[in-house]
């Protein structure tokens, strides 16, 4: 089956960054369950499945067989997509009710985090790509998977676990800002949008500990809950700002062509629509519910431009190898010079 081996030989050049293609569709599920598009919603969820089981086998295939080449891409920020990846799967199925599949989940991403991050962080360099910002929005991830088992499930410890998580992931927010390359908003191939993606975890963050409170309200005193609020509205201006920074730029210096990096735009993308959502539910702004369905929008048509671009970049590696395979196997006669 020429189409197979096609499609395996693609798959074993995958960069770490593919990982961004299951948060990024992950978290379009989600904002299409919160806007009420229930089918939709589902429909990308399996395919966001289908894409993590494969990415999980293929981690599992290099941490055993090809160990050097696995701790090469672990050390880069990038390779914390797995744990990222991992959490939104679980936001949005505790979100369908399934609870203890969202909780096995949040068991595999707490166990990656530390050995993860702490790997990213050793390695880390002076004028980096957006995927810096990596290290906040896995840690924010996990943050919004435990605020949402808890209030799904009832927990204390998982909302005061994610609460901790959360200053921690603004922190490290501010310390990857430290090392990005500013030049990036303009050069970047899709990885520098990460920047404002983490900002609007953050938020939905928060907004998931604020909605957490709301079904216990013995989690935080008033004055905690007051600067939560806060927090949480100013980390969802400062996503707003960061977006239209991002906006502006690509109209300013178009980069059309498709690159895998592409999919941390669409992440951002639709995590600032959702965080806008989120928001607009935990703080009682119901005014905030139309820009956010309209970023959700754009964030759809962003997946499918960047899933064609996909598509269409595995229809050419395949016509070229097949092209190669018929060509004739005769002696070749030399270019070079003589």
């Amino acid at each position: 089956m020429p189409a197979i081996s096609q499609l395996r030989a693609w798959w074993a050049q995958r960069p770490p960054a593919a990982g961004a293609a299951v948060m990024a569709t992950g978290i379009v599920s989600i904002g299409l369950h919160l806007t009420g598009y229930e089918n939709l919603s589902r429909i990308a969820l399996a395919l966001a499945c289908a894409a993590w089981l494969a990415l999980a086998a293929d981690f599992v295939v290099r941490l055993v067989w090809e160990r050097a080449r696995w701790m090469e891409e672990a050390c880069t920020p990038p390779g914390l997509t797995a744990v990222a990846a991992t959490t939104v799967l679980g936001t949005r199925m505790s979100a369908l009710g399934w609870q203890e599949p969202a909780e096995a989940l949040l068991a595999l991403s707490a166990v990656l985090w530390p050995v993860l991050l702490l790997v990213v962080l050793r390695h880390w360099q002076r004028r980096m790509p957006g995927g810096v910002f990596l290290v906040s929005v896995a840690t924010q991830g996990l943050s919004v998977l435990c605020a949402t088992l808890a209030a799904a499930v009832g927990p204390e410890w998982l909302a005061h676990t994610g609460l901790v998580l959360f200053w921690l992931g603004i922190v490290l927010y501010g310390v990857a800002f430290t090392h990005f390359d500013v030049r990036e908003v303009v050069r970047g191939l899709g990885d520098h949008w990460v920047a404002g993606g983490a900002l609007a975890i953050c938020a939905l963050a928060g907004a998931k500990l604020i909605a957490a409170h709301h079904v216990n309200p013995y989690l935080w005193n008033d004055d905690d809950s007051s600067a939560l609020r806060v927090v949480t509205v100013g980390l969802l201006v400062l996503a707003f700002a960061s977006y239209c920074v991002l906006a502006v730029a690509e109209l300013g210096w178009p980069r059309p062509r498709y690159d895998v990096r592409r999919w941390a735009t669409v992440f951002p993308m639709g995590m600032t629509a959702v965080a806008t959502l989120s928001v607009a539910t935990a703080v009682g702004v119901s005014w905030l519910e139309g820009p956010g369905q309209v970023l959700l929008w754009i964030s759809v048509a962003a997946w499918l431009a960047v899933a064609a671009g996909a598509v269409r970049v595995v229809i050419m590696a395949g016509t070229h190898r097949s092209s190669g395979s018929n060509r004739p196997t005769g002696p070749l006669r030399s270019r070079a010079p003589r």
